[in-house]
Protein backbone atom coordinates (compact mmCIF):
# COMPACT_ATOMS: atom_id res chain seq x y z
CA UNK A 1 0.00 0.00 0.00
CA UNK A 2 1.11 3.71 -0.75
CA UNK A 3 1.02 5.53 2.40
CA UNK A 4 -0.07 9.46 2.75
CA UNK A 5 2.99 11.28 2.18
CA UNK A 6 2.52 13.17 5.29
CA UNK A 7 1.33 11.23 7.99
CA UNK A 8 -1.23 12.71 10.50
CA UNK A 9 0.97 13.42 13.69
CA UNK A 10 0.74 10.40 16.40
CA UNK A 11 -0.28 12.84 18.96
CA UNK A 12 -2.89 14.30 16.62
CA UNK A 13 -4.20 11.03 15.61
CA UNK A 14 -4.29 9.58 19.65
CA UNK A 15 -6.03 13.00 20.64
CA UNK A 16 -8.80 13.35 18.32
CA UNK A 17 -9.23 9.21 17.97
CA UNK A 18 -9.31 8.75 21.86
CA UNK A 19 -11.88 11.32 22.48
CA UNK A 20 -14.25 9.75 19.97
CA UNK A 21 -13.40 6.59 21.31
CA UNK A 22 -14.38 8.18 24.83
CA UNK A 23 -17.96 9.33 24.08
CA UNK A 24 -18.72 6.35 21.56
CA UNK A 25 -17.88 3.64 24.31
CA UNK A 26 -18.44 6.17 27.37
CA UNK A 27 -21.75 6.23 26.41
CA UNK A 28 -22.62 2.42 25.44
CA UNK A 29 -21.19 1.08 28.69
CA UNK A 30 -23.92 2.89 30.96
CA UNK A 31 -26.73 1.10 29.37
CA UNK A 32 -27.12 -1.12 31.72
CA UNK A 33 -28.32 0.92 33.86
CA UNK A 34 -31.17 1.87 31.75
CA UNK A 35 -32.25 -1.93 31.85
CA UNK A 36 -34.92 -1.47 35.13
CA UNK A 37 -36.72 2.18 34.44
CA UNK A 38 -37.22 1.39 30.60
CA UNK A 39 -38.93 -2.00 31.11
CA UNK A 40 -40.29 -0.75 34.98
CA UNK A 41 -41.83 2.52 32.92
CA UNK A 42 -42.49 0.59 29.60
CA UNK A 43 -44.02 -2.93 31.05
CA UNK A 44 -41.58 -4.95 29.05
CA UNK A 45 -39.72 -7.74 30.70
CA UNK A 46 -35.99 -8.18 30.93
CA UNK A 47 -35.82 -10.05 27.86
CA UNK A 48 -37.52 -7.21 25.58
CA UNK A 49 -34.71 -4.74 26.39
CA UNK A 50 -31.87 -7.78 26.37
CA UNK A 51 -33.06 -8.43 23.17
CA UNK A 52 -32.68 -5.03 21.81
CA UNK A 53 -29.27 -4.64 22.94
CA UNK A 54 -28.19 -7.90 21.25
CA UNK A 55 -29.76 -6.63 17.97
CA UNK A 56 -27.14 -3.29 18.94
CA UNK A 57 -24.54 -5.60 19.05
CA UNK A 58 -25.00 -8.05 16.00
CA UNK A 59 -25.31 -4.43 13.99
CA UNK A 60 -22.61 -2.74 15.40
CA UNK A 61 -20.51 -6.03 14.14
CA UNK A 62 -22.39 -6.44 11.21
CA UNK A 63 -22.13 -2.75 9.89
CA UNK A 64 -18.87 -2.18 11.15
CA UNK A 65 -17.40 -4.46 8.55
CA UNK A 66 -18.60 -2.25 5.70
CA UNK A 67 -17.61 0.56 7.55
CA UNK A 68 -13.93 -0.70 7.69
CA UNK A 69 -14.20 -0.91 3.85
CA UNK A 70 -15.70 2.73 3.66
CA UNK A 71 -12.99 3.98 6.44
CA UNK A 72 -10.27 2.44 4.23
CA UNK A 73 -11.37 3.91 0.75
CA UNK A 74 -12.81 7.36 1.76
CA UNK A 75 -10.93 8.14 5.48
CA UNK A 76 -12.46 7.64 8.41
CA UNK A 77 -13.46 11.16 8.92
CA UNK A 78 -16.17 10.78 6.78
CA UNK A 79 -17.41 7.64 8.52
CA UNK A 80 -16.95 8.78 11.91
CA UNK A 81 -19.15 12.18 11.02
CA UNK A 82 -21.88 9.50 9.75
CA UNK A 83 -21.56 7.32 12.95
CA UNK A 84 -22.09 10.59 15.06
CA UNK A 85 -25.36 11.54 13.54
CA UNK A 86 -26.41 7.85 13.67
CA UNK A 87 -25.86 7.87 17.57
CA UNK A 88 -27.79 10.91 17.95
CA UNK A 89 -30.76 9.98 16.38
CA UNK A 90 -30.42 6.19 17.88
CA UNK A 91 -30.39 7.53 21.50
CA UNK A 92 -32.84 9.93 20.79
CA UNK A 93 -35.45 7.36 19.36
CA UNK A 94 -34.46 5.56 22.32
CA UNK A 95 -35.67 7.84 24.65
CA UNK A 96 -39.40 7.90 22.95
CA UNK A 97 -39.74 4.42 21.77
CA UNK A 98 -42.81 3.33 22.93
CA UNK A 99 -42.81 -0.58 21.63
CA UNK A 100 -40.31 -3.20 21.14
CA UNK A 101 -40.21 -2.83 17.69
CA UNK A 102 -39.26 0.77 17.85
CA UNK A 103 -36.93 0.46 20.81
CA UNK A 104 -35.29 -2.23 18.91
CA UNK A 105 -34.97 -0.40 15.59
CA UNK A 106 -33.52 2.62 17.86
CA UNK A 107 -31.68 1.08 20.52
CA UNK A 108 -30.35 -1.67 18.41
CA UNK A 109 -30.02 -1.10 14.77
CA UNK A 110 -29.31 2.85 14.36
CA UNK A 111 -27.07 2.82 17.43
CA UNK A 112 -25.29 -0.39 16.69
CA UNK A 113 -24.78 0.95 13.11
CA UNK A 114 -23.24 4.48 15.04
CA UNK A 115 -21.17 2.40 16.87
CA UNK A 116 -19.39 0.65 14.19
CA UNK A 117 -18.43 3.91 12.58
CA UNK A 118 -16.95 5.74 15.75
CA UNK A 119 -15.38 2.97 17.86
CA UNK A 120 -11.95 0.71 17.34
CA UNK A 121 -11.87 -0.98 14.04
CA UNK A 122 -12.41 2.30 12.12
CA UNK A 123 -10.18 4.72 14.49
CA UNK A 124 -7.35 1.67 14.36
CA UNK A 125 -7.24 1.70 11.16
CA UNK A 126 -6.00 5.06 11.80
CA UNK A 127 -3.62 4.14 13.92
CA UNK A 128 -2.41 1.53 11.56
CA UNK A 129 -1.78 4.31 8.56
CA UNK A 130 -0.10 6.67 10.78
CA UNK A 131 1.90 5.73 13.47
CA UNK A 132 5.04 3.58 12.92
CA UNK A 133 5.06 -0.39 13.64
CA UNK A 134 7.47 0.04 16.78
CA UNK A 135 4.55 2.08 18.38
CA UNK A 136 1.90 0.67 16.85
CA UNK A 137 0.62 -1.78 19.70
CA UNK A 138 1.51 1.15 22.59
CA UNK A 139 -0.83 3.33 20.11
CA UNK A 140 -3.36 0.97 20.41
CA UNK A 141 -3.26 1.07 23.98
CA UNK A 142 -3.80 4.08 24.29
CA UNK A 143 -7.16 4.42 22.32
CA UNK A 144 -8.33 1.42 23.87
CA UNK A 145 -7.77 3.45 27.39
CA UNK A 146 -8.92 6.49 26.23
CA UNK A 147 -12.78 3.93 25.74
CA UNK A 148 -12.10 2.84 29.66
CA UNK A 149 -11.62 6.74 30.66
CA UNK A 150 -15.23 6.96 29.33
CA UNK A 151 -16.73 4.63 30.67
CA UNK A 152 -15.04 5.27 34.35
CA UNK A 153 -15.97 9.57 33.07
CA UNK A 154 -19.39 8.38 31.65
CA UNK A 155 -21.29 5.70 33.39
CA UNK A 156 -21.41 8.07 36.55
CA UNK A 157 -22.29 10.68 34.42
CA UNK A 158 -25.32 8.87 32.94
CA UNK A 159 -26.36 7.38 36.49
CA UNK A 160 -26.49 11.46 37.76
CA UNK A 161 -28.29 12.56 34.60
CA UNK A 162 -30.58 9.77 35.41
CA UNK A 163 -31.40 10.95 38.67
CA UNK A 164 -31.58 14.53 38.20
CA UNK A 165 -33.52 14.64 34.69
CA UNK A 166 -35.19 10.88 34.54
CA UNK A 167 -34.45 8.02 32.54
CA UNK A 168 -35.91 9.87 29.40
CA UNK A 169 -34.24 12.96 29.40
CA UNK A 170 -30.71 11.35 30.00
CA UNK A 171 -30.82 10.00 26.95
CA UNK A 172 -32.09 13.42 25.10
CA UNK A 173 -29.09 14.96 26.75
CA UNK A 174 -26.39 12.42 26.00
CA UNK A 175 -28.00 12.65 22.35
CA UNK A 176 -26.65 16.02 22.02
CA UNK A 177 -23.40 14.58 23.60
CA UNK A 178 -22.71 12.09 20.92
CA UNK A 179 -22.73 15.01 17.78
CA UNK A 180 -19.45 16.09 19.79
CA UNK A 181 -17.80 13.41 17.82
CA UNK A 182 -18.00 15.41 14.92
CA UNK A 183 -15.74 18.00 15.26
CA UNK A 184 -13.14 15.72 16.15
CA UNK A 185 -13.34 13.37 13.94
CA UNK A 186 -11.85 16.25 11.04
CA UNK A 187 -8.61 15.55 13.02
CA UNK A 188 -8.52 12.37 11.07
CA UNK A 189 -9.12 13.81 7.82
CA UNK A 190 -5.92 11.80 6.18
CA UNK A 191 -3.97 13.22 3.22
CA UNK A 192 -4.67 10.84 -0.25
CA UNK A 193 -8.42 9.67 0.89
CA UNK A 194 -11.41 11.51 -0.13
CA UNK A 195 -10.46 12.05 -3.56
CA UNK A 196 -11.35 10.76 -6.73
CA UNK A 197 -7.96 8.28 -7.20
CA UNK A 198 -8.13 5.63 -4.03
CA UNK A 199 -4.59 5.06 -2.17
CA UNK A 200 -3.10 2.17 -4.43
CA UNK A 201 -2.85 -1.35 -2.69
CA UNK A 202 -1.23 -4.52 -3.22
CA UNK A 203 -4.41 -6.35 -2.97
CA UNK A 204 -8.24 -6.07 -3.97
CA UNK A 205 -10.48 -6.62 -1.12
CA UNK A 206 -11.46 -9.85 -2.43
CA UNK A 207 -7.70 -11.20 -2.24
CA UNK A 208 -7.41 -9.47 1.55
CA UNK A 209 -9.95 -11.63 2.54
CA UNK A 210 -9.37 -14.80 0.72
CA UNK A 211 -5.81 -14.75 2.25
CA UNK A 212 -7.22 -13.74 6.17
CA UNK A 213 -10.07 -16.51 6.00
CA UNK A 214 -7.68 -19.37 4.43
CA UNK A 215 -5.06 -18.16 7.26
CA UNK A 216 -5.78 -20.65 10.54
CA UNK A 217 -4.44 -17.80 13.57
CA UNK A 218 -7.12 -15.16 12.05
CA UNK A 219 -9.39 -17.61 12.39
CA UNK A 220 -8.44 -18.35 16.17
CA UNK A 221 -8.23 -14.79 16.86
CA UNK A 222 -12.04 -14.22 15.27
CA UNK A 223 -13.09 -17.65 17.31
CA UNK A 224 -11.20 -15.89 20.57
CA UNK A 225 -12.61 -12.69 20.28
CA UNK A 226 -16.15 -14.01 20.26
CA UNK A 227 -15.69 -15.14 24.03
CA UNK A 228 -14.28 -11.57 24.75
CA UNK A 229 -18.04 -10.22 23.74
CA UNK A 230 -19.87 -12.40 25.59
CA UNK A 231 -18.44 -11.88 29.05
CA UNK A 232 -17.80 -8.12 28.63
CA UNK A 233 -21.46 -7.54 27.86
CA UNK A 234 -23.14 -9.82 29.70
CA UNK A 235 -21.75 -8.48 32.80
CA UNK A 236 -21.91 -4.65 31.28
CA UNK A 237 -25.65 -5.11 30.80
CA UNK A 238 -27.09 -7.69 33.29
CA UNK A 239 -24.34 -6.31 36.14
CA UNK A 240 -26.60 -3.57 37.52
CA UNK A 241 -29.75 -5.68 37.01
CA UNK A 242 -27.95 -9.18 39.06
CA UNK A 243 -27.13 -6.77 42.31
CA UNK A 244 -30.00 -5.55 42.63
CA UNK A 245 -32.02 -8.68 42.70
CA UNK A 246 -29.18 -9.41 45.97
CA UNK A 247 -30.38 -6.40 47.88
CA UNK A 248 -27.28 -4.25 47.05
CA UNK A 249 -27.87 -0.85 46.22
CA UNK A 250 -27.88 0.69 42.22
CA UNK A 251 -25.03 3.14 43.80
CA UNK A 252 -23.45 -0.63 43.98
CA UNK A 253 -23.81 -1.00 40.74
CA UNK A 254 -22.94 2.81 39.48
CA UNK A 255 -19.67 2.23 41.41
CA UNK A 256 -19.32 -1.39 40.02
CA UNK A 257 -19.05 0.23 36.68
CA UNK A 258 -17.34 3.32 36.78
CA UNK A 259 -14.80 0.91 38.56
CA UNK A 260 -14.25 -1.67 35.48
CA UNK A 261 -13.85 1.63 33.34
CA UNK A 262 -11.38 2.78 35.85
CA UNK A 263 -9.06 0.27 35.83
CA UNK A 264 -9.05 -1.01 32.10
CA UNK A 265 -7.85 2.23 31.45
CA UNK A 266 -4.53 0.74 32.85
CA UNK A 267 -5.47 -2.94 31.79
CA UNK A 268 -5.36 -1.72 28.11
CA UNK A 269 -2.44 0.82 28.27
CA UNK A 270 -0.59 -2.05 29.67
CA UNK A 271 -1.56 -4.42 27.39
CA UNK A 272 -0.90 -2.37 24.56
CA UNK A 273 2.91 -1.51 26.11
CA UNK A 274 3.14 -5.48 26.55
CA UNK A 275 2.43 -6.30 22.95
CA UNK A 276 5.78 -4.18 22.18
CA UNK A 277 7.55 -6.84 23.97
CA UNK A 278 6.27 -10.13 24.40
CA UNK A 279 4.18 -12.63 22.29
CA UNK A 280 0.51 -11.14 22.01
CA UNK A 281 -0.59 -14.42 21.39
CA UNK A 282 0.49 -15.36 25.24
CA UNK A 283 -1.24 -12.04 26.36
CA UNK A 284 -4.23 -12.98 24.90
CA UNK A 285 -4.32 -16.21 27.01
CA UNK A 286 -3.44 -15.20 30.12
CA UNK A 287 -6.21 -12.47 29.93
CA UNK A 288 -8.92 -15.20 28.89
CA UNK A 289 -7.78 -17.88 31.67
CA UNK A 290 -7.53 -14.82 34.22
CA UNK A 291 -11.09 -14.02 33.34
CA UNK A 292 -12.39 -17.10 34.29
CA UNK A 293 -10.72 -17.11 37.52
CA UNK A 294 -11.79 -14.09 38.76
CA UNK A 295 -15.70 -14.60 37.35
CA UNK A 296 -15.16 -18.53 39.67
CA UNK A 297 -13.95 -16.52 42.60
CA UNK A 298 -16.47 -13.79 42.60
CA UNK A 299 -19.45 -16.78 42.65
CA UNK A 300 -17.82 -18.21 45.50
CA UNK A 301 -17.47 -15.87 47.51
CA UNK A 302 -20.11 -13.42 49.40
CA UNK A 303 -21.61 -11.28 48.13
CA UNK A 304 -20.54 -7.60 49.75
CA UNK A 305 -19.92 -4.59 47.96
CA UNK A 306 -16.39 -5.44 49.06
CA UNK A 307 -16.21 -8.09 46.88
CA UNK A 308 -18.57 -6.37 44.05
CA UNK A 309 -15.40 -4.09 43.96
CA UNK A 310 -12.71 -6.38 43.60
CA UNK A 311 -14.27 -8.14 41.31
CA UNK A 312 -14.81 -5.20 39.11
CA UNK A 313 -11.45 -3.62 39.85
CA UNK A 314 -9.93 -7.34 38.42
CA UNK A 315 -12.27 -7.48 35.51
CA UNK A 316 -11.47 -3.94 34.75
CA UNK A 317 -7.65 -4.80 34.24
CA UNK A 318 -8.82 -7.40 31.89
CA UNK A 319 -11.82 -5.84 30.36
CA UNK A 320 -11.07 -4.49 27.13
CA UNK A 321 -7.48 -5.40 27.29
CA UNK A 322 -7.79 -7.85 24.61
CA UNK A 323 -8.29 -4.94 21.95
CA UNK A 324 -4.51 -3.84 21.50
CA UNK A 325 -3.07 -6.91 21.18
CA UNK A 326 -5.73 -8.37 19.04
CA UNK A 327 -5.94 -5.57 16.53
CA UNK A 328 -1.93 -5.29 16.84
CA UNK A 329 -1.85 -8.82 15.52
CA UNK A 330 -3.29 -8.55 12.88
CA UNK A 331 -1.92 -6.18 11.36
CA UNK A 332 1.45 -7.72 12.29
CA UNK A 333 -0.03 -10.75 10.04
CA UNK A 334 -1.54 -8.84 6.90
CA UNK A 335 -0.23 -5.18 6.99
CA UNK A 336 -2.10 -2.02 7.03
CA UNK A 337 -3.26 -1.56 4.00
CA UNK A 338 -7.02 -3.35 4.92
CA UNK A 339 -6.85 -3.35 8.28
CA UNK A 340 -10.30 -1.51 9.32
CA UNK A 341 -12.14 -4.22 6.97
CA UNK A 342 -10.16 -7.02 9.08
CA UNK A 343 -10.43 -5.44 12.25
CA UNK A 344 -14.44 -5.40 11.39
CA UNK A 345 -14.63 -9.07 10.25
CA UNK A 346 -12.75 -9.94 13.76
CA UNK A 347 -15.35 -7.51 15.42
CA UNK A 348 -18.04 -8.88 14.03
CA UNK A 349 -17.78 -12.25 16.30
CA UNK A 350 -16.88 -9.86 18.87
CA UNK A 351 -20.42 -9.09 18.53
CA UNK A 352 -22.03 -12.31 17.83
CA UNK A 353 -20.71 -13.20 20.86
CA UNK A 354 -22.10 -9.82 22.52
CA UNK A 355 -25.53 -10.86 21.05
CA UNK A 356 -25.39 -14.52 22.77
CA UNK A 357 -24.22 -13.00 25.67
CA UNK A 358 -26.73 -10.11 26.44
CA UNK A 359 -29.85 -12.14 25.44
CA UNK A 360 -28.63 -15.38 27.14
CA UNK A 361 -28.81 -13.53 30.15
CA UNK A 362 -32.53 -11.68 30.10
CA UNK A 363 -33.92 -14.58 28.26
CA UNK A 364 -32.06 -17.39 30.92
CA UNK A 365 -32.96 -14.94 33.18
CA UNK A 366 -36.83 -14.77 32.64
CA UNK A 367 -37.16 -18.55 32.48
CA UNK A 368 -35.07 -19.24 35.37
CA UNK A 369 -35.07 -16.07 37.81
CA UNK A 370 -31.34 -16.67 38.15
CA UNK A 371 -28.49 -15.97 36.13
CA UNK A 372 -26.14 -18.44 37.24
CA UNK A 373 -26.54 -20.28 34.12
CA UNK A 374 -24.71 -17.70 31.81
CA UNK A 375 -22.05 -16.83 34.66
CA UNK A 376 -21.15 -20.29 34.66
CA UNK A 377 -21.50 -20.68 30.23
CA UNK A 378 -18.80 -17.42 31.03
CA UNK A 379 -16.03 -19.33 32.87
CA UNK A 380 -16.16 -22.38 30.09
CA UNK A 381 -15.93 -20.22 27.35
CA UNK A 382 -13.25 -18.28 29.27
CA UNK A 383 -10.88 -21.23 29.41
CA UNK A 384 -11.87 -22.46 25.95
CA UNK A 385 -10.32 -19.01 24.39
CA UNK A 386 -7.49 -19.01 26.61
CA UNK A 387 -6.16 -22.49 24.61
CA UNK A 388 -7.73 -20.92 21.59
CA UNK A 389 -5.61 -18.25 21.36
CA UNK A 390 -1.96 -20.12 22.41
CA UNK A 391 -1.40 -21.60 19.04
CA UNK A 392 -1.64 -18.28 16.87
CA UNK A 393 0.97 -17.40 14.47
CA UNK A 394 1.92 -14.12 14.65
CA UNK A 395 4.84 -13.21 11.98
CA UNK A 396 3.82 -11.35 8.90
CA UNK A 397 2.47 -13.35 6.07
CA UNK A 398 4.46 -14.57 3.34
CA UNK A 399 2.86 -12.95 0.67
CA UNK A 400 4.26 -13.05 -3.00
CA UNK A 401 3.38 -9.87 -4.91
CA UNK A 402 2.12 -9.65 -8.64
CA UNK A 403 2.96 -7.50 -10.97
CA UNK A 404 2.09 -3.66 -10.73
CA UNK A 405 -0.02 -2.58 -7.51
CA UNK A 406 -3.77 -3.26 -7.56
CA UNK A 407 -6.58 -0.48 -6.56
CA UNK A 408 -8.90 -2.15 -4.31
Amino acid sequence: MTLPKQPLSTLQVLACGATIVTLSMGIRHGFGLWLQPITQAQGWTRETFAFAMAIQNLAWGLSGIFAGMLADRFGAFRVIIGGAIFYALGLFGMAYANTPLLFSLSTGVLIGVAQSGTTYAVIYGVIGRNVSPDKRSWAMGVAAAAGSFGQFLMVPTEGFLIGQFGWQQALVLLSSAALLMIPMAWGLHEPGFGGSTPPVRDQTIVQALREAFKYPSFQLLTAGYFVCGFQVVFIGVHMPSYLKDHGLSPQVASYSLALIGLFNVFGTYIAGVLGQRMPKKNILAFIYFARAIAISLFLLVPLTPMSVYVFSATMGLLWLSTVPPTNATVAQIFGVAHLSMLGGFVFFSHQIGSFMGVWLGGYLYDKTGSYDIVWYISIALGVAAALINLPVKEATIARHRTEGALAS
